[in-house]
């Protein structure tokens, strides 16, 4: 199998163009390939596919199997790859995803790529949208939840993924492999979630630490800090434009006056090659 693999802020992803690779069994690929002893190492496997309604289709599979409904590092990623690879000769392109269409574009400045912005779409914040237990038609917005015996204040929605998020005093006293998965297969979420833990700096710039659903601790997520701004704003922390700082880097993200969420990164090529099946 030929792969390339990737990150962006080092949440890191095997991209397969599945359109010339074929194996029958997704999640038992991700399981082998993104084991970072025993096969290449990732948090997921991303598959590169044709698509009806987009330019390509993108499928994402976590490092534990799961698949996931869309992910922003990955998006990025996968821009650069189709562009690099001479998959599209568009800058500007459409992904098919589970969350929906996703329209990330390559920024060129000076003829080299500055970044790679993505419209993230619009949030949901309903709780029968993130999806979360109690009234569907009611927002989520500071709520107590209780967790080994502490209540923390969430606000939870969805980018097309479901996201918790949290605001601390500070995110480096935060345990998180102790209580990450403790929120992310809370009753409340029908559907797991993923955790974000934020720390405001100050009205334009967050730090946030993240678990993520069925990948645990990872160095990034994009749609987890598009859901740490939108959190953010409907908390009066900062206005609609933030740079989110992240274990593996900033990312820039607006909430912008169409109600979409814009993000921009980069997405950096590691190494490609040859997996033995």
């Amino acid at each position: 199998m030929q792969f390339s693999k990737w990150h962006g802020l080092g949440n890191d992803f095997v991209i397969v163009n599945g359109m010339k690779e074929h194996f029958s069994d997704y999640r038992q690929q991700a399981l082998a390939v993104c084991d970072r002893n025993f096969g290449i190492g990732a948090d997921g496997l991303v598959i590169i596919l044709p698509s009806d309604i987009a330019d390509f289709k993108m499928r994402i599979f976590n490092s534990d199997g799961s698949e996931a409904d869309m992910c922003g590092n990955a998006t990025r990623c996968v821009a650069r790859y189709l562009y690099e690879t001479g998959l599209t000769a568009k800058t500007a392109m459409t992904l098919d995803t589970l969350a929906g269409i996703i329209k990330p574009e390559l920024i060129f400045e000076n003829g080299k790529l500055a970044t790679v912005k993505v419209d993230m779409g619009q949030p949901r914040l309903k709780r029968g949208e993130t999806p979360m237990a109690g009234n569907p038609e009611e927002h989520a917005i500071h709520v107590p939840l209780e967790v080994n015996g502490k209540t923390y204040f969430v606000t939870c929605l969805s980018m097309g993924n479901p996201h918790c998020v949290i605001f601390v005093d500070d995110v480096a006293t935060i345990d998180l492999p102790v209580i990450g998965p403790k929120i992310e297969t809370h009753s409340l979420f029908p559907k797991k979630t993923n955790v974000e833990f934020i720390q405001v700096i100050d009205a334009h710039t967050l730090r946030m630490r993240v678990w993520e659903r069925g990948a645990g601790i990872t160095k990034a997520c994009g749609t987890g800090a598009s859901a740490a701004l939108v959190a953010a704003v409907l908390n009066g922390h900062t206005g609609r434009k933030a740079t989110v700082k992240l274990d593996g880097g900033n990312l820039f993200i607006e909430w912008a006056d169409n109600n979409h969420i814009y993000k921009s990164g980069p997405a950096v090529e590691v190494f490609r090659g040859e997996y033995l099946l």
